[in-house]
């Protein structure tokens, strides 16, 4: 392996797409070789460099991968997540995806890919989270069973502009909750006359304000007492710097699905 890594981003032109560029173009270790994006943008022929801020790289936005690449970086859309899934499977290149949204059937689809080719599928790259995750599943693991139960709420939010609700990286801290404590009911909100919470669920709610880059709130709700695990994202450079790791870990690695656990040696 090269010591520079030779990059591919697709999602380019989005809001993540671009940070990655911007700090990769920054990291010695890295070299942005294909940045790839709908082929229905406005931005394609546009220098990728150019969009993030970083000035021009000679990579413009394109609609498929043409070039040589050592890893390929998703966080795009689903459908677009999982089509590049299939041509990193089919031509053994490293995938770090970061697209949340995904359905069940297309998560499975994606999956396929890490039967010939390294592969992560984080719903979240940030350390802060993944640290937090595994935090939430170590007090999971300690407060189930009591006599007198234990409530979980899970609050996010995001920016005005995300699409899906709740994130996919509440979603994950929901299933590391139900993996120890065996919750079965996953509640989207409340609303009318509903009668007692049940002990079966998991409440999640999501909260959509400005420019809000992601914030997640864990509630443990016991008689007496309340535990909470917070994390905050303050810029997306934590998710792309995640990302970037993310992807300097798998280049090293066999063929198989890891976790950001693995890349954090948690």
């Amino acid at each position: 392996m090269n010591d520079v890594l030779k990059l591919g981003v697709n999602g380019a032109a989005g809001r993540m797409g671009r940070r990655i560029v911007a700090l990769a173009c920054a990291d010695a270790g890295f070299e942005v070789v294909q940045a790839i994006d709908s082929p229905a943008s406005p931005l394609l022929g546009r220098d990728a460099g150019e969009l993030a801020g970083v000035g021009e790289i000679g990579v413009p936005i394109c609609s498929e991968l043409s070039q040589r690449i050592d890893v390929m970086i998703d966080y795009s859309v689903p459908d677009a997540c999982v089509e590049i899934s299939k041509i990193c499977g089919e031509r053994s290149i490293p995938l770090v995806v970061a697209t949340t949204g995904l359905t069940e059937e297309q998560k499975q689809i994606v999956l396929l890919a890490g039967q010939t080719t390294p592969l992560i599928v984080a719903p979240n790259t940030s350390t802060a989270v993944n640290l937090a995750m595994k935090l939430v599943q170590d007090a999971a693991c300690a407060l189930k069973g009591l006599s007198d139960g234990v409530d979980v709420e899970i609050i996010e939010r995001h920016h005005r502009f995300k699409e899906d609700a709740p994130s996919g990286t509440a979603l994950r801290f929901g299933e590391i909750v139900a993996e120890q404590m065996g919750q079965t009911d996953h509640v989207h909100g409340r609303h009318g006359l509903i009668g007692q919470r049940k002990q079966t669920e998991i409440g999640y709610h999501a909260l959509r304000t400005g420019d809000n880059v992601g914030e997640h709130t864990i509630v443990f709700g016991m008689m007496g007492e309340t535990l909470e695990i917070h994390v905050r994202g303050h810029t997306r450079d934590s998710y792309a710097f995640g990302a970037l790791n993310a992807a300097r870990y798998l280049v090293t690695q066999g063929p198989g699905v890891y976790s950001m656990n693995d890349v954090l040696g948690f």
